[in-house]
């Protein structure tokens, strides 16, 4: 299985959603830094199970243990390696997974890749489980990157067909990003939120599942860093971004609507403010040619529906090699998109550290 990533600050994530832990190694990190673990915290628990109505039941705390490469509160150099126990597993619940696969999941092409010896156990190691361990991660970078100025902060953008007020493109003030990256339920328009968990939970008592879309965005980003082809911005934040369990697009900027406009809409202007290049719109989502341009960076990652619902299903008996029903057990949520904003945010945050010269 290939867990890591990164070139200059590589991460390596282990373990399984029912496994005895979970946890991740940072490879790379500067010496010196100071970590707030209060900080890191805030983040891990805005993405823990169990804390919200929209969320799966199975409670974790998600306290890391951090093993190596801290001293005294500062990064030493060496390996940082943090391990999140898990406690509150119902393995039982997924006893007939081995012969029957959850469609959504990849129970199936896992059973062809790895020769059945795969854990399904909560997903095993396909789990979102794992992207507590990417949280801690990214919550260190994020610290790195604040002291030099730069603020990462997301919301939920949709929920089905309910959706959020959008970022103003060019104008996103950090105490917005600040707010928004401190709560469990991060909206910018309070009525929106109401809306959105009015719609999972109709699909909670329906037993079924919705998907939708977190808008992320980063300010305080100096302008020239990235770079053309496959080491640019939009292919490395892509490619850690896909890397979280059901992510299904990505866009940056006006994304796909840009293939609706004509050039004189969709090009930014420039001008002057102060002595600082800045543009009037920001369709290019602070990216041109896969470098920085100094205005925010905003992206959109689209989450599919969680695919274990309590609904029956249509699968296959893999032993018997027959078709068969398939009834999901366990504890799930009905919709991940909340619980996914910390995620997003830390996958940006451990993208830009890597592309940024420390």
């Amino acid at each position: 299985m290939s867990s890591t990533w990164g070139e200059k600050i590589k991460i390596s994530i282990f373990g399984e959603s029912h496994g005895a832990a979970i946890g991740v190694v940072l490879d790379g990190l500067p010496a010196g830094e100071e970590l707030d673990f209060d900080a890191i915290a805030l983040q891990m628990s805005r993405r823990a199970p169990g804390k919200d109505a929209t969320a799966t039941p199975r409670k974790e705390s998600d306290l890391p243990n951090i093993v190596s490469g801290v001293l005294n509160g500062r990064t030493t150099g060496a390996p940082l390696c943090a391990l999140m126990e898990n406690t509150n597993t119902k393995s039982g619940d997924y006893e007939n997974l081995k012969r029957i696969p959850r469609p959504g999941h990849a129970d199936y092409p896992a059973y062809l890749r790895y020769g059945g010896f795969n854990d399904v156990r909560g997903g095993g190691h396909f789990s979102g489980r794992l992207t507590a361990p990417l949280v801690f991660a990214g919550a260190v970078c994020r610290q790195i990157l604040q002291r030099r100025g730069i603020r990462i902060g997301s919301h939920v953008y949709s929920v089905s067909d309910c959706k959020d007020t959008p970022f103003s493109p060019s104008d996103i003030p950090e105490d917005l990003l600040q707010k928004l990256s401190s709560v469990p339920f991060p909206v910018i328009n309070r009525d929106a939120e109401q809306a959105m968990r009015d719609t999972i939970e109709k699909a909670r008592m329906a037993q079924d599942s919705v998907g939708g879309v977190i808008e992320c965005a980063l300010t305080g980003v100096p302008a020239g860093i990235g770079g053309p082809l496959f080491g640019g911005i939009e292919p490395v934040f892509s490619s850690i971004l896909f890397g979280i369990p059901a992510v299904k697009g990505v866009e940056f900027g006006a994304g796909f609507g840009a293939a609706e406009l004509y050039g004189s809409e969709n090009n930014d202007a420039y001008y002057y403010e102060d002595g600082t290049v800045k543009t009037r719109t920001n369709n290019a989502g602070g990216i041109l040619g896969g470098i920085t341009t100094g205005m925010p960076i905003v992206f959109r990652a689209a989450f599919k529906p969680t695919p274990s619902i309590a609904r029956e299903q249509d699968s296959i008996d893999l032993t018997a090699k027959t078709d068969a029903k398939l009834h999901v057990h366990g504890r799930h949520d009905p919709c991940i998109v909340s619980r996914a904003a910390p995620v997003v945010e830390a996958a940006a945050a451990i993208a830009l550290i890597n592309l940024m010269n420390l």
